[in-house]
């Protein structure tokens, strides 16, 4: 399956497709240096295929390429910071305890 996220920053979210037909979303809001990532959702067509992954990941890595630290308010966006460690750093120091993550 030939998957694509493309940011639509007219209605502040990230799109994902899958084969070109659309797949899901994850809404965001930007403050400051910060993005808070708030909502992931996978259509049910498309459900247990690992796409959550996918556009998280996305908006992840486009966030710290855009100079974002992230806020992960959705628990989709949070569970995958707490499974992939490596993304811990892009959340604010300040903000880690809140979510339960280590400093």
């Amino acid at each position: 399956m030939a998957t694509e996220v493309r940011k639509n920053a007219a209605l502040e979210r990230f799109e994902l497709t899958a084969d070109g037909v659309p797949a899901g979303y994850i809404e965001y809001q930007d403050t400051g240096a910060e993005r808070a990532l708030v909502h992931t959702e996978v259509f049910p067509r498309f459900e247990g295929q690992g796409l959550a992954n996918v556009l998280v990941k996305h908006a992840l890595d486009a966030s710290r390429g855009e100079g974002f630290e992230a806020l992960p308010l959705c628990p989709v966006v949070l569970h995958f910071i707490t499974t992939h460690p490596d993304y811990i750093a892009l959340v604010p120091q300040r903000a880690r305890a809140l979510f339960g993550l280590p400093q």
